[in-house]
């Protein structure tokens, strides 16, 4: 078949405008349909993965959801990688997961029951699995924390990896932030040298979501601030030398814009350390919500200055360009 000079250049404009929109792909915002909440993301085999919260009446949060992704923009549905028929003493409020891979096994620490007291059964659990995607089983039978230390509500947990591989949970509600030693099966603590189990990191004006990284030798420490059911709702750090602070708040960089979302907050980072970039992945309000459980999970940028701090993230209705883990 022959073609025309003007065919084969037409041929090659398409070609050419076919590969240019697939490379300015982009994720959008929300990345995937329905009502999710604090997204925990990590990286497995080259894969993006998301485990949040699924948005709904405590009663209604009886299971987790877990979502992945080659590329940022495409993501498939994991439904009920967990719920509370493999954890007997949970029965609603299965909330914020926190995932971590140790010893080819993932861990998915889970907040349940919202426990008001230290009477009443719940607290943070965790459950294993051998696939990312489950299905997980619980690891211990009973709650890993079910009681209120130096004030914190046992919800919010982050699973954080230090340098030396020693793994911690930090978590807290009710403005008290913990850090505490786990063991080498996750399923307890090591007391620190002082004999105690839980220390109390909380930082000014702190009051859930805690989250964790080290970029350049540096321990950034970052939380969630305000009221998770209205508008300013957002997302603050501080900078520290350890992963016990102390912890001086810098400022909030995550937080509404009234022309695109409300309530943005609780959010987890992806770290392409090959790559060099940081995506944070959070919560918002879509502006024609008013109802409290009505959280979308999205994706932006975040950078830093020549000096570590990191850049006011802007939300957005785009999200992010495709891009691959390699």
């Amino acid at each position: 078949m022959k073609y025309s000079i003007s065919s084969l250049l037409l041929l090659a404009g398409f070609a050419s405008f076919a590969q240019s929109t697939k490379t300015i792909q982009q994720s959008g915002n929300p990345i995937f349909k329905g009502w999710y909440a604090d997204p925990d993301a990590a990286i497995f085999d080259n894969k993006y993965w998301v485990y949040p919260t699924y948005s709904a009446k405590y009663k209604e949060q009886v299971f987790l959801d877990a979502f992945s992704s080659d590329d940022l923009v495409s993501w498939k549905k994991h439904e009920h990688i967990l719920d509370t028929s493999a954890v007997k003493w949970a029965n609603k409020a299965m909330w914020a997961p926190a995932i971590v891979k140790k010893d080819k096994k993932y861990y998915l620490f889970f907040g349940a029951n919202d426990i008001q007291n230290d009477e009443e059964i719940g607290g943070i659990g965790v459950a294993v699995a051998d696939r990312p995607e489950g299905p997980y089983k619980d690891h211990l039978g009973k709650p890993l924390v079910d009681k209120f230390h130096n004030g914190a509500q046992p919800i919010d947990q982050f699973v954080f990896k230090d340098k030396d591989g020693q793994y911690y949970l930090i978590y807290g509600g009710w403005k008290h932030c913990n850090i505490a030693k786990l063991n080498k099966d996750f399923s307890g603590f090591l007391p620190f040298e002082d004999g105690t189990i839980f220390k109390e990191i909380t930082p000014d004006k702190y009051v859930e979501g805690p989250y964790m990284f080290i970029k350049n030798g540096k321990y950034y420490f970052m939380w969630s601030e305000g009221g998770w059911t209205g508008p300013d709702y957002s997302v603050a750090y501080a900078v520290g030398d350890s992963p016990f602070g102390p912890f001086k708040r810098v400022g909030a960089i995550l937080k509404q814009d009234p022309a695109i979302a409300t309530g943005a907050g609780h959010h987890s980072v992806i770290i392409n350390e090959k790559k060099g970039t940081y995506h944070i992945v959070y919560h918002r309000r879509p502006l024609t919500e008013t109802d409290g459980n009505h959280r979308v999970t999205c994706i932006d940028e975040m950078k830093f200055d020549a000096n570590g701090l990191i850049l006011p993230v802007k939300i957005t209705n785009e999200g992010v360009k495709a891009q691959k883990v390699k």
